[in-house]
């Protein structure tokens, strides 16, 4: 017998209890994963039940009604902060593909210098919060205050500036700066395993590179472009942090601004879930025109032949690609990272630079004696934390359920843990707020439903890491405990959940990341003691003091900062932008 078929027995030798289990007893372990069942429809059947159900009663009495409908849609008004929304979608998704198309065939199959140090940005493009990044640009680009618009006078005479982050393109361009990186991860990922070898008989029949990339490489990958451009639109109009610093100033509405306004008093959250209904249905509708536009040809880029990935040879156009890559990245990282640092040091960001004008102050005043600022750290390191360990226990729990088909309905449980994917974050809070506000359960402004929302809202993150590493596991070693003498429990605890350790830290670091910067659900959730770091930042900008807010959002940088390099440390470099090491 060979050490590796060995291996199996022997793990399990040690594992083994004394006794079996006879045949055709019932096993106690059914109950829990049916209770594992019950938990995840109460996480994600329920509040999405009670969002539709809301949005038909009426506020006094309960009756069935389409009063709300008409209530949410019946001012102009209300139809027109709708169409911005899909406007913005619309051109923030177009602006993405121009930015990350590109910059992701340049990084995956050409020769262009630099590719590692592109790849680092985009990271940090894609862990710097949106709302955060509008605060830098609002330094930047305010108007005549701004870096930028002082600069242009300073050199011009101008009496005005140039630029106005408060607009309807101001606020396209800062959220499809921090929108890209969905499109590019998508996109590079495919690009990163598909042979070189159709692109070169293209070359050989005659085609130049621009021609090759546009019908012959951009359209193998359809599938993941369409799939990043999904995520894109349904990001955009389920952002809340970006909109309300920059379209609330320039007078114009837009969904999640809107469904902000139902809440205040006196609060209509039957309107709020009338009006949250359609984006629903406009989610589902975008997934079957994917589905529907890739079922109609095939998408054969990777088989079991291999191929090699030859580089493209860019020749002069190398460092030209080189630049517009670091451009679009300057507006996302270098440009607002430096107006953020400098105003988190200053007394007063409009100074500028210089030493009287530094000072730590900003987070001194932060950390010990605002009121509320330290307690919103903890709370946000708190629930995330805590919504990271329920999505590793309950995705792990299902996708074990899942793959070994322990329930006879572990695909719909599969179809569960994904469906949180294709709800804007918006649209799940008005649902939560829907299911658990009221009583009998009374968790508004509770930390219990904010954790509770979280997990429902990064469970597919965990979910989709955990089937993964389930099925790199062969199911052999858990029978030969179980042939033995052990349980499933046992053999799922001493045999698996090691050899799944390193899939398990990627999850929990995948969801504790996006969740200490959540906004979305957060600020239709929270109470008085239960700001996050997220929340307390758009109330420091409704306040005007810059400075604190910039310290706020680097202290909330700097976490994710060392979180991300304890991954790369524990997991390798590439653990946040996943792809095949082929």
């Amino acid at each position: 017998m060979t050490p590796l078929a060995a291996e199996p027995i022997a793990i399990a030798q040690t594992l083994a209890v004394p006794q079996r289990r006879a045949g055709g007893r019932f096993d106690p372990l059914i109950l829990l994963w049916v209770a594992l069942a019950a938990i995840l429809a109460f996480l994600v059947i329920n509040p999405l039940l009670r969002l539709v159900l809301s949005s038909l009663e009426a506020a006094d009495t309960g009756a069935f009604t389409l009063q709300n409908y008409v209530t949410a849609y019946g001012r102009p008004r209300y139809i027109q902060a709708l169409w911005n929304s899909l406007s913005l979608g619309a051109c923030v998704t177009v602006l993405c593909l121009i930015f990350a198309l590109p910059m992701a065939w340049a990084v995956s199959r050409t020769d262009m210098p630099g590719k590692g140090a592109i790849r680092l940005c985009v990271l940090g493009a894609f862990i710097t919060p949106p709302y955060l990044g509008a605060i830098g640009w609002i330094l930047l680009a305010g108007p005549n205050a701004g870096w930028l618009n002082k600069a242009f006078m300073g050199l011009t005479g101008a009496s005005e500036g140039l630029f106005n982050i408060y607009s309807f393109q101001g606020l396209t361009f800062i959220i499809a700066i921090y929108s890209f990186p969905y499109l590019f991860i998508f996109t590079s990922s495919a690009l990163d395993v598909v042979s070189s070898e159709m692109e070169e008989a293209a070359n050989i029949l005659g085609a130049g590179t621009l021609r090759t990339m546009l019908k012959v490489t951009l359209p193998m990958v359809l599938p993941a472009i369409l799939g990043g451009i999904i995520v894109t639109f349904l990001e955009t109009i389920a952002l809340f942090g970006s909109p309300a610093l920059i379209a609330i100033p320039a007078r114009f509405n837009v969904v999640t601004t809107q469904l902000l306004q139902f809440f205040n008093a006196p609060v209509r959250s039957e309107v709020a879930a009338a009006y949250a209904v359609p984006l629903l249905l406009i989610t589902v509708v975008l997934f079957l025109v994917q589905r529907q536009l890739t079922s109609r040809r095939g998408f054969v880029a990777l088989t079991g032949k291999g191929g090699e990935r030859r580089p493209i040879g860019l020749g002069f156009w190398r460092w030209p690609m080189f630049c517009y890559c670091g451009m679009v990245l300057s507006f996302s990282v270098l440009m607002p990272y430096a107006a953020l640092s400098q105003a988190a040091l200053a007394k007063a960001w409009g100074r500028g630079w210089s030493l009287d004008n530094l000072t730590l102050h900003n987070f001194q005043y932060l950390l010990f004696d605002h009121e509320t600022a330290g307690r919103s750290v903890l709370n946000s390191f708190f629930y995330a934390g805590s919504a990271a360990f329920l999505v590793l226990g309950l995705s792990l729990s299902i996708a074990y359920i899942v793959a070994r088909r322990l329930l006879p309905f572990a695909s719909v449980l599969s179809f569960l843990c994904m469906a949180p994917f294709v709800v804007p974050g918006i649209v799940l809070a008005i649902a939560f707020y829907a299911a658990y506000a009221p009583p009998p359960f009374s968790l508004y402004g509770t930390s219990l439903i904010l954790i509770l929302a979280f997990t429902t809202r990064f469970l597919p993150i965990g979910f989709a890491n955990a089937t993964a590493a389930i099925r790199s596991i062969n199911p052999e070693m858990e029978e030969a405990v179980r042939i033995l003498g052990g349980g499933r429990f046992l053999a799922a605890r001493k045999v698996l959940v090691p050899l799944m350790k390193n899939s398990l830290i990627g999850a929990w670091l995948l969801v504790f990341i996006p969740a200490t910067r959540e906004l979305s659900t957060a600020m239709f959730l929270y109470g008085p003691k239960t700001r996050t770091m997220s929340v307390m930042l758009l109330d420091l900008s409704e306040e005007g003091n810059f400075e604190q807010l910039a310290a706020l959002g680097f202290m909330l940088l700097a976490a994710t900062v060392v979180i991300v390099g304890v991954g790369s440390k524990l997991l390798g470099g590439d653990f946040m932008l996943r792809r095949d090491r082929g």
